[in-house]
């Protein structure tokens, strides 16, 4: 019965969550900050996952477990983990419903022409790191994580 399941700051043994299994059938959202993954490869299978929140671990690849395990996937947050090529990422092509993809703090942001080649290799993304393909911000990101949404509302004249 359990849509949602948060599991950040939690100890991972080997790559393996004790008690995460096929029986979260109808998960929808999981969350696994920052729990010291080194891949996906144990993840169960999760046929109504939408959201994957990844972010903080020490995963650097092993990304086509993603497409087998959970093929509904339409938000995955890889930010802060050890992806440094876009090749690494080649295995997201195989999830068609995937439109939200986070990297921020992963190596690979460094590259030139970073954000051109993931929206090259992934056309049915819609979002990578917040913003579309012509820098507008997706609608239902954090306004917060700018820092500056309070003055901008403020400025505009509407925070009154």
């Amino acid at each position: 019965q359990v849509k949602e399941l948060v599991l950040d700051n939690c100890r991972s043994e080997d790559g393996k969550v004790v008690g995460l299994s096929s029986d979260f059938e109808n998960l929808e959202f999981l969350s696994m900050i920052n729990i010291n993954l080194l891949s996906v490869s144990n993840l169960p299978k999760l046929n109504k996952l939408r959201k994957l929140e990844l972010s903080d671990n020490r995963i650097s690849g092993g990304l086509e477990v993603l497409a087998e395990k959970t093929p509904n996937l339409t938000h995955l947050n890889l930010s802060g983990n050890k992806i440094k090529d876009i090749n690494t990422l080649e295995p997201l092509k195989k999830l068609p419903n995937l439109h939200s993809l986070d990297l921020f703090n992963c190596e690979v942001t460094m590259l030139i022409n970073y954000r051109e080649s993931v929206f090259a290799l992934l056309p049915q993304l819609t979002y990578l790191d917040g913003f579309d393909a012509d820098e507008q911000e997706a609608p239902d990101s954090d306004p917060e994580a700018d820092g500056d949404a309070l003055e901008d509302e403020y400025e505009n004249g509407e925070g009154e």
